[in-house]
């Protein structure tokens, strides 16, 4: 990847349910990580659900963060500043998210993350849109879809792996989304 792409990540992540300090220590990494890079990240921010360590850290660091919310969310003073685009229904978020972004990070998080991942990937066209996603499988977080990704979606899809990735590092998820840029696997 040329090193003046800043490709724009929808970043899918959730700091609820058992293990919120880990998966919380893990957004905030990722922020930095991915906002050190040039990369910038687009987050749904819903009801209750809103990756505060993902965007306070990539704003930290200096990286630029844009929210898309309901008409009736309101920033949390740790995100002011912080661009926020108010639309009115989620089937309109989810397509403004898929819109905007390159490609797809999934954190370990929770159900509601992955469901909005997957109807948001489902928005922006699926598999025909060329917007992969990469999986961050931390602690096997995603043990079971990659098993599957290998069983089932390599042996029954050409290209699989510029549809879907699966990093064990914060570097290796770097690599594989330069990777998939540089392949065409997806429209910058």
């Amino acid at each position: 990847m040329s090193p003046d792409a800043h490709p724009v990540l929808g970043v899918f992540a959730s700091d609820h349910g058992p293990g919120d300090a880990e998966r919380a220590a893990i957004m905030s990494q990722a922020g930095s990580f991915l906002a050190r890079k040039g990369a910038r990240l687009v987050c749904l921010a819903e009801a209750d659900s809103v990756p505060v360590p993902l965007v306070a850290s990539a704003r930290t660091a200096g990286g630029e963060v844009t929210l898309i919310a309901g008409a009736d969310y309101e920033e949390p003073t740790a995100l002011s500043g912080v661009t926020v685009e108010h639309l009115p229904t989620r089937e309109a978020r989810l397509a403004r998210l898929a819109n905007l972004s390159t490609l797809y990070v999934a954190l370990p998080g929770s159900l509601a993350s992955a469901t909005s991942l997957y109807l948001t990937w489902v928005r922006g066209g699926g598999g025909a849109a060329r917007k992969p996603v990469v999986f961050f499988d931390r602690n096997g977080a995603f043990k079971v879809l990659r098993g599957y990704a290998s069983d089932v979606i390599a042996t029954s899809i050409r290209q699989h792996d510029h549809y879907v990735q699966f990093a064990d590092s914060l570097d290796d998820m770097w690599t594989k989304i330069a990777w998939l840029v540089d392949q065409g696997a997806t429209v910058l």
